[in-house]
């Protein structure tokens, strides 16, 4: 039954397919289940696998989504007792706790750019565990020289090339090209899609034009609002090396679920007056 569930997270995690993998790590008594027993719980709620059935893989698989949306995961305990036992239709009496893991599939970290900062920026990426694309018009400024450990190299038009990527499921956006133009076309031709993360860098002035350019063409407000703009945590940055720190920062805290500081400083936090971050300088 396990190697049905170890397929089925491989192909999870190759898809980029959002998952939690729940395993019995414990029992005593009688469980309808050893330990060692997996179930595979998707977003949607199908599952792959069983720990035995019942209402406590009910609630087990619920509690798999909600690992999802939090990306926490959890040990839980069920005592079997003879009135659930009854319940659910099984002979068994013990305790069981169960590991609750929400799978992280790779993430793909975008850059739409081949500046200083985005060749800062992708090194430390590709550091921490990131797939990075890399995507300008420029072929000098988009080569391997440049990016040796980027995943993938493209150069073309920046909003023909966005217009035809295939988004994985864990996509993270770092717009930080050379000028408003550019900035403006990326962010149209993506605008409305479900990435993990959108960022652009830019002063507080030019980040309002933008989006204000992009309000008046019927972009979704709240996909406006998801929006890091001015780019970066508050570090004090001014290097080009120092700035793409503090992207990548911003960018691994919401990666590992942490809105923190980060949540503060959006694009609609600083329209409403709040000074520009030093990553957008």
């Amino acid at each position: 039954m396990n190697e049905e569930v170890f397929r089925a997270v491989v192909s999870a995690l190759d898809r980029g397919d959002a998952a939690a993998l729940v395993t019995i790590v414990r029992t005593s008594g009688s469980t309808p289940q050893r330990v060692g027993a997996k179930m595979l719980v998707y977003a949607d709620g199908r599952t792959i696998g069983t720990i035995g059935g019942g209402c406590y893989e009910s609630d087990a698989a619920l509690k798999a989504r909600e690992a999802l949306r939090t990306r926490q995961a959890q040990v839980v305990r069920y005592e079997l007792s003879d009135d659930l036992a009854e319940e659910s239709g099984l002979i068994c009496g013990g305790q069981m706790e169960v590991y609750i893991e929400p799978l992280e599939p790779a993430a793909h970290l975008y850059l739409v750019g081949a500046g200083h900062v985005s060749a800062c920026l992708g090194r430390f990426a590709a550091g921490t565990g990131f797939h990075v694309h890399v995507l300008d018009d420029r072929e000098r400024f988009a080569s391997r020289d440049r990016f040796p450990e980027a995943t993938e190299i493209l150069v073309d038009t920046i909003a023909d090339a966005l217009g035809r990527i295939q988004w994985p499921a864990n996509s993270f956006l770092v717009v930080v090209t050379r000028g408003h133009k550019h900035d403006l076309d990326a962010l149209r031709a993506v605008a409305g899609r479900p990435f993990r993360y959108v960022g652009m860098i830019g002063s507080r002035a030019k980040v309002k034009r933008i989006f204000d350019e992009l309000t008046a063409g019927g972009c979704p407000a709240d996909w406006l609002q998801q929006i890091r703009a001015p780019i970066g945590l508050d570090i004090g940055a001014v290097t080009p090396a120092e700035i793409a720190v503090s992207i990548l920062a911003e960018i691994v805290a919401v990666r590992n679920g942490r809105a923190g500081h980060a949540d503060t400083l959006h694009m609609s936090s600083k329209l409403r007056g709040q000074d520009q971050t030093a990553g957008a300088k």
